[in-house]
């Protein structure tokens, strides 16, 4: 039974649907929470419309809104949650009009964006959260910022926050005061905000500074992340400030004394230093020899012998070396550097090592149209020419004599220190057989060899002391002869007579056909022979070969 006073104070209340009343918590459950509203019966709200249920407690008076008189199970339904959106709806009109600024709780994540408790809830946008949107809603959950009203519809009553706006404008008040103070020369705290190909911005509280590539240090950077990362915090010194354009220039090297105003007195001409490759191009290497400094190693100064292509040939990217300075050009900011000079010079010493008349001995390196090299030692060879191969073979290509890797000796014709060239060869070490040629064939002997080369003028016969001599067509048969192959093949061995020898020309003629003659008849060969056209003579050994490229028989 009510009492006289308890119905009196029941009587005072409205308890009409819609209708905000106060009430008392009478427990607390894990899900709900029952509250007495003085009506015949208790309500129940939801335990998830209270921001802190833990400082809910029996016996606290809350306001609630009557959604329900009488539910099935005979109770009020009540909603705490709608009664401080009520109550609070006409108070947030008041002091949110739109521009205007407010405080809140983050309560929730949502599609696009938050659920913030400003006394009611409203919605914040991903894109108006951060200057920057941010990736991770969630971490913002839970926590009380300012906002700024955008926009209110009364009429869905649904309210639209921004919390970058104010933080725009707290930054642009920032920027102002900051472009007002900064100096060049200035150190100022900042925080790396993005990277690019040509810098990095930094963010200096208010203003965003362009940190040059080239002013982050005075040794080379590739790329900025090489040595930055974003969200880095560092110091940096103001460059240049144009406050009509709000832009700042920003230097980090610069809080560093340049390692180039004593680069003279530090490293002299003539001095060791150690350094580290740290980039190849086709005409050097650059060697970096400390922070900020790099020297140019060039491809001519690697190697005292080796003609080096390109500096890749023999150094590697990242690999540790020693060279030796050779110039400095302190206003370029240029270091010339050696490798070859750790090393004494084989050609300085080469002319008196190797006097011409001097014997040598030496592997055939390699072989060329003109020639062969003779390696005399590491990094020094010799050539031979091939006119320096033999006195009396006329010689197309050392490949027909030599191979590489032949053990060959040879004397020293000539040392030109300037152009760095040995000039050896193989036929001086014996005797011109040409100088005796007298004591070695008259004309009338009667010779014995092998068809060495054919041509369409006549047939090589080699002899002995590696002569060869020329048995033109005319001389092999009595018959008329129109082809050589027709009638002799290459090491076939015949029988010839000298029918005419000249030591100036370096040539001997002979006769198959004259094997059987006189003295007489070879006396006719030779007038014969003598009357023939220049094109048809026994032409210099040298001439004749030369032609065996077109002429030679099939």
């Amino acid at each position: 039974m009510l009492t006289m006073e308890q119905a009196m104070k029941q009587s005072e209340k409205s308890f009409a649907v819609g209708h905000i009343t106060k009430g008392t918590v009478i427990e607390v459950r894990p899900k709900e929470v029952m509250v007495d509203i003085g009506y015949k019966s208790e309500g129940l709200i939801p335990a998830n419309e209270f921001l802190d249920i833990s400082a809910i407690q029996p016996g606290t008076e809350i306001d609630v809104l009557i959604e329900k008189l009488e539910n099935k199970e005979g109770m009020v339904v009540l909603s705490h949650e709608k009664a401080e959106f009520k109550k609070n709806w006409e108070r947030i009109l008041s002091i949110c009009n739109e521009g205007g600024r407010v405080a809140g709780k983050v309560k929730a994540m949502v599609k696009g964006g938050l659920i913030v408790n400003i006394g009611v809830e409203a919605f914040l946008p991903a894109s108006q959260i951060d200057v920057i949107t941010p990736k991770n809603l969630q971490t913002y959950v839970g926590n009380t910022y300012d906002f700024k009203v955008v926009k209110i519809n009364q009429e869905r009553q649904n309210i639209v926050l921004s919390r970058r706006e104010l933080l725009e404008q707290e930054r642009s008040e920032r920027r102002g005061k900051l472009l007002g103070e900064m100096m060049p020369g200035d150190i100022r705290k900042g925080k790396v905000k993005n990277l690019t190909d040509f810098g990095a911005f930094i963010d200096l509280d208010g203003i965003d500074g362009l940190l040059h590539i080239t002013d982050m240090s005075w040794g080379r950077v590739n790329h900025p992340s090489d040595i930055l990362k974003v969200g880095q915090d560092l110091d940096v010194v103001i460059l240049d400030i144009n406050k009509e354009k709000e832009r700042v220039s920003l230097g980090l090297k610069q809080k560093m004394a340049n390692p180039w105003d004593s680069i003279e007195a530090k490293y002299p001409v003539g001095t060791k230093v150690k350094g580290k490759v740290v980039n190849l191009v086709p005409y050097g290497a650059f060697v970096e020899i400390e922070p900020g400094v790099e020297g140019l190693v060039h491809v001519t100064e690697l190697s005292w012998t080796k003609r080096v292509a390109k500096a890749a040939d023999v150094l590697a990217q990242d690999q540790e070396l020693e060279a030796v300075v050779l110039g400095i050009n302190k206003e370029e900011q240029k270091i010339s550097l050696g490798i070859r000079q750790l090393e004494s010079n084989p050609w300085d010493n080469a002319d008196q090592k190797y006097k011409p008349g001097s014997k040598v001995k030496g592997k055939i390196r390699n072989l060329t149209s003109y020639g062969a090299f003779i390696e005399l030692e590491e990094g020094l060879d010799g050539m031979i020419h091939v006119s320096d191969i033999s006195w009396t073979r006329k010689i197309n290509h050392p490949s027909e004599v030599l191979k590489k890797g032949d053990e060959v000796e040879a004397v020293v014709l000539e040392v030109d220190k300037a152009n760095q060239r040995i000039a050896v060869g193989m036929k001086q070490l014996a005797t011109d057989p040409w100088d005796e040629i007298d004591r070695h064939y008259k004309v009338g002997d009667l010779v014995t060899g092998k068809v060495t080369k054919l041509a369409s003028f006549g047939a090589f016969i080699g002899l002995a002391n590696e002569i060869d001599g020329l048995v033109h067509i005319s001389q092999i048969s009595e018959e008329r002869v129109d082809k050589i192959k027709n009638v002799l093949k290459p090491d076939q061995e015949v029988t010839a007579r000298v029918i005419k020898i000249d030591k100036g020309e370096r040539r001997i003629g002979l006769s198959i056909k004259a094997a059987n003659y006189s003295d007489e008849q070879i006396k006719e060969e030779q007038k014969i022979l003598d009357s023939l056209k220049p094109g048809e003579d026994l032409v210099a050994l040298q001439h004749a070969f030369d032609s065996l490229g077109v002429k030679e028989e099939k």
